[in-house]
């Protein structure tokens, strides 16, 4: 292994800690939901805060207590508006800092530092965290978009603290893709000089990963909007159905699927070796696992007729 490659295994920084902090309480979630029913944790306020939509739905109802703190579903929205507005700003900062040489701002700058973003000049390419910049941005706008105008949300409810931390993720997200820039002062560090030279296989593998996981997100956000849709587009109720088509015909959560592929597809921009986001994708693979757990419990236990071969979350495996 490079000297490199042990100083970034080595080095837990605060963004590094907080991911791994997020991925090991999502894993310990998913596993205690992995237990007999006779061992599952009963706490309604547990229950409560990794439930959210169609799985808090059912018996026996909750307690006034946990309702007191229900925010609607449809708020989904408002994560992708911040999400829009902040990494649209960051991927200007750093577009005005590659192209045109202009520094970070000094309180981003020194943010970044605070998070864990080093002073170097060399391993990661910074075409790399660009196009990966520019991925999480394209993908918050179309999500946005699909919020507006392709899902149709019924009265289902998410956690107020599920909500917060919704508006924070998008951010720490966006601050992650950003701290992997190699930093010269305040400035981008371009080997060369022009940072369309650092190309590589990987950031078009990268983008073709992208663009085929965002593809079939979009199409299963589609078949479950028109679920609720009459044939000339128009909602005409709420309730909820089987879904079939696409990725629906191997799992119950496609579009938790796709999310986890969708980062890896960053992952590859990458170049495969940054561990920074290996952690992030570690933390999408147990939190879109859970939730894919959860729903696929919520179709069976309401559907006799729910297909049996189609698995939670991965084909053939889970």
């Amino acid at each position: 292994m490079s000297p490199w490659a042990e100083a970034e295994l080595s080095a837990l920084n605060p963004l590094r800690a907080v991911w791994l902090t997020l991925t090991a309480a999502f894993l310990l979630t998913l596993l205690l939901q992995l237990l007999p029913p006779g061992l599952l944790p009963g706490c309604a306020i547990f229950q409560d805060l990794i439930r959210y939509g169609k799985t808090k739905c059912g018996e026996p109802p909750r307690p006034a207590a946990c309702r007191a703190f229900d925010v609607p579903k449809r708020y989904f929205s408002h994560f992708y508006i911040i999400s829009v507005l902040w990494n649209g700003f960051l991927l200007w900062c750093l577009t005005q800092s590659l192209f045109l040489g202009a520094p970070f701002p000094s309180w981003l700058h020194g943010l970044l530092r605070i998070l864990g973003a080093a002073q170097f000049q060399g391993g990661e390419l910074a075409l790399s965290a660009f196009l990966v910049l520019v991925f999480l941005w394209l993908h918050s706008l179309r999500r946005l978009f699909e919020c507006l105008y392709v899902s149709v949300f019924s009265n289902v409810m998410i956690h107020v603290v599920q909500y917060c931390f919704g508006l924070v993720y998008y951010v720490l997200v966006g601050l992650t893709v950003l701290s992997q820039v190699p930093m010269d002062g305040r400035n981008a560090y371009v080997t060369g000089k022009n940072v369309l030279m650092q190309a590589r296989w990987f950031h078009i593998l990268g983008m073709m990963m992208f663009i085929w996981s965002s593809a079939h997100q979009y199409k299963c956000h589609v078949i479950l909007g028109n679920l609720r849709k009459n044939k000339a587009g128009v909602v005409i109720h709420c309730n909820h159905r089987i879904p079939f088509g696409d990725w629906f015909e191997y799992v119950s959560s496609p579009n938790y699927l796709a999310e986890l592929m969708i980062y890896v597809s960053m992952a590859v921009t990458f170049g495969f070796h940054n561990f920074t986001w290996w952690l992030v994708v570690t933390n999408v693979f147990f939190s879109q696992a859970l939730s894919a757990f959860l729903s696929h419990q919520f179709y069976k236990s309401k559907f006799v007729s729910y297909p049996k071969h189609r698995k939670a979350f991965l084909p053939f495996l889970f």
